[in-house]
C-alpha cells in the first residue's frame, strides 16, 4: 500500500490547493452515499434548440486506391441528416492534425516519428509527403501567425519545435527548438515507462506556448512531487525560456484550444481507470474495484483551465451521481490517496462539463469562426477515442456540444458521427483522434486505428 507516502504529498498538494480556490469549487468534502451506476440527468440549458445530431446511417465513400482494410468491405457511419462522409486520405496511425493556411493538412504519426503533409487534388486522392521525419513521437501541431510570420509548432515527447511556414512547401525547413527538456520515458526513475508521454500544445494571441505534461501513471503521488510537476499544464514565453506552472491536477489534458477571440484555454481530460469504490457505506464494496462502478466513474472532462487552477487528480475524483449530473460535478475523495480527507476536495476546481467515463476525449475544436455550416456554429466538436477497460464499450465517435455564448459554456452533447463500434460492442474498426475544419466547411477527422482521414460534409 502507498499510504505511507501520503503525508509528504499532502503537504505539497495543500500548499498548491491553498492558492487554487475557485468560485466554481464544490462546497462538500467529497463524502456521499451509494450512487447509482448511471450519471444523473444534466438537465436542459437556455442555449436554444440544439442542431440535428447523428441519426442517418450512410455509406462511407472511399475513392479507388484507398480501399485497403478496413475499407476492403463496405463501411457505414451515422451522421446528421443532409451530411455525407468520405475517406479523404490514408495515413497510417494518424493522430493530431491541422489545416495550413493554403489548405494543406499536417498530421502526426508519433510511432513513426513523422509528420505527414497531405495536399488535396481535384478528382483524385491527395498527395502525401513526409514533411518532417526523425522526430521523437511528434503529436500536436499548431499554426500561429506573429509579426507577419506564420509558424508551425510541433510537440515531441521531450521538446517543442517551431519552423516558419511557406505555402507550397513539402518539407519542413529552419526548424528550431523552442522548449527542451520536457519529461519523457528516458527519465531514469521511469525506467522507460511513461503512460501518457505524448504532448499537446496551444499558442495564445500573444504567442505564449502552453504545454500539457500528462501523468506517467494511472494514479500516483510521484507525479505531484516531480520537477516539472506532471499531470499539469506549463506556460512558456513566445521565445520559450523557463516554463511556469499554469495549472495542475489534470491527469491527461488533451485537445488544448482557446475560445476564439480570447485567451481562455479549454481542454479535454482523460480521468483515471480502475477506481476503487470510495464509500464506506456498509455494502462491503469500500476500497474494492467494482466493474459496475468503474464503468461510469470517474467521468472524463471538458473544462476551461484557469491560471493557478487545481483540478484534483489524484486526490479527488468528480462524482456524476448528483442532481447536476455531468455539469459542475462535486468531488469524492480518492480511496488510494485521500481516504482520510487530508486533501480538501472542496477547494478543487470542478470540470465545467463531464463526459461519460472512459470515452477518452482527445482532439477538440471550437467551430466559432470556421466555415462549418450553421446551425452548428458556435459549438465545440470533440473526438472520443474510445474505452479499453469498460464492460461495455463507450466512445468511438465524434460529438458536438452547442455553445451557450452568454454563459461561456458548452451545453448537452449530441453525437455528430458514430458507428466505428458495432452495435453489440464486440468489434471496432475505427478510433477518432482529432478534428479540424477545411476552408470549404468540411470537418476533417483523423483515425489512428483505421489509418484514415475522413471528410464530413453538408450536402
Amino acid at each position: 500500500m502507498r499510504h505511507w507516502l501520503l503525508p509528504i504529498a499532502v503537504l505539497l498538494w495543500l500548499s498548491a490547493a491553498a492558492c487554487s480556490h475557485s468560485s466554481r469549487a464544490p462546497t462538500d468534502g467529497g463524502t456521499g452515499s451509494d450512487p447509482s451506476t448511471e450519471p444523473g440527468d444534466a438537465g436542459q440549458t437556455d442555449a436554444g434548440t440544439p442542431p440535428p445530431g447523428a441519426s442517418v446511417q450512410v455509406p462511407v465513400s472511399v475513392p479507388e486506391g484507398l480501399r485497403d482494410a478496413p475499407f476492403d468491405s463496405p463501411r457505414t457511419l451515422t451522421v446528421p441528416p443532409g451530411f455525407a462522409i468520405s475517406v479523404f486520405a490514408r495515413v497510417p496511425e494518424a493522430r493530431f492534425l491541422t489545416v495550413a493556411p493554403n489548405g494543406d493538412v499536417l498530421v502526426s504519426q508519433p510511432d513513426q516519428g513523422t509528420v505527414k503533409l497531405v495536399r488535396p487534388r481535384t478528382g483524385q486522392p491527395p498527395e502525401v509527403f513526409d514533411w518532417a521525419t526523425g522526430l521523437s513521437r511528434p503529436h500536436d501541431i499548431v499554426f500561429h501567425t506573429r509579426e507577419d510570420t506564420t509558424w508551425v509548432y510541433v510537440s515531441e515527447t521531450d521538446r517543442v519545435t517551431r519552423s516558419p511556414w511557406q505555402a507550397g512547401e513539402t518539407q519542413r525547413h529552419d526548424a528550431a527548438v523552442l522548449v527542451s527538456g520536457l519529461p519523457d520515458a528516458s527519465l531514469p526513475e521511469l525506467q522507460g515507462k511513461y503512460g501518457h508521454e505524448l504532448k499537446n500544445i496551444a499558442v495564445d494571441s500573444t504567442g505564449r506556448l502552453y504545454v500539457s505534461i500528462a501523468s506517467t501513471c494511472n494514479a500516483c503521488l510521484s507525479d505531484t512531487q516531480s520537477t516539472p510537476v506532471r499531470a499539469s499544464i506549463y506556460r512558456y514565453g513566445p521565445e520559450g525560456g523557463t516554463g511556469q506552472l499554469f495549472a495542475r491536477g489534470l491527469r491527461n489534458a488533451e485537445g488544448l484550444a482557446f475560445v476564439p477571440g480570447t485567451d481562455t484555454l479549454w481542454v479535454t481530460v482523460n480521468a483515471r481507470d480502475n477506481i476503487p469504490y470510495p464509500y464506506d457505506d456498509g455494502t462491503g464494496k469500500y476500497g474494492k474495484v467494482i466493474p459496475e462502478y468503474v464503468d461510469n466513474h470517474p467521468p472524463e472532462g471538458l473544462t476551461r483551465v484557469r491560471e493557478g487552477g487545481n483540478y484534483g487528480w489524484p486526490f479527488c475524483n468528480p462524482n456524476p451521481d448528483t442532481p447536476s449530473g455531468l455539469e459542475q460535478m462535486p468531488f469524492d475523495r480518492d480511496y488510494d490517496f485521500n481516504r482520510d480527507g487530508s486533501v480538501d476536495c472542496g477547494g478543487m476546481d470542478r470540470f465545467d462539463q463531464g463526459i461519460q467515463a472512459h470515452s477518452a476525449p482527445l482532439g477538440m475544436l471550437f467551430l466559432n469562426g470556421t466555415a462549418f455550416p450553421e446551425p452548428y456554429t458556435p459549438g465545440v466538436v470533440v473526438a472520443y477515442h474510445g474505452s479499453w477497460n469498460r464492460t461495455q464499450r463507450t466512445g468511438y465517435k465524434v460529438t458536438y456540444f452547442p455553445w451557450d455564448a452568454a454563459a461561456g459554456q458548452p451545453t448537452r452533447e449530441i453525437d455528430l458521427v458514430s458507428g466505428w463500434v458495432s452495435a453489440d460492442g464486440k468489434s471496432v474498426w475505427g478510433r477518432p483522434v482529432d478534428v479540424a475544419v477545411t476552408a470549404d466547411g468540411a470537418l476533417l477527422i483523423s483515425d489512428d486505428y483505421a489509418g484514415a482521414l475522413y471528410l464530413l460534409r453538408k450536402q
